[in-house]
């Protein structure tokens, strides 16, 4: 299995448009951008046939060190969850 990386998404893009390389790079910069925007401002990103990204607000807890089993106090902290989409959980499951 392979790991696709931003660069990689620029070349297709670059490829299947016909913009240049510098182009399709900013282009997706912007898209990610825009996501991260979105999320930092405490917005969820619902994105049509590919998914959703939410903020999940974590409580404070007391967690464990599993090798040493000395607890350890986890602080408050606001994680990212994705959701597929039923289009995208279809296509994967397809091939």
């Amino acid at each position: 299995m392979t790991t696709v990386t931003r660069a990689n998404i620029a070349e297709s893009v670059c490829e299947e448009i016909g913009l240049s390389r510098k182009d399709a790079g900013d282009i997706l910069d912007m898209v990610i951008d825009e996501i991260k925007g979105e999320l930092v401002a405490g917005r969820d990103v619902k994105i049509s046939t590919f998914g959703s990204f939410w903020l999940k607000k974590k409580n404070a807890r007391v967690g464990r060190n599993p090798k040493t089993g000395i607890e350890a106090a986890i602080t408050p902290r606001t994680v990212i969850s994705f959701r597929p989409s039923q289009t995208l959980k279809k296509a994967v499951n397809k091939k």
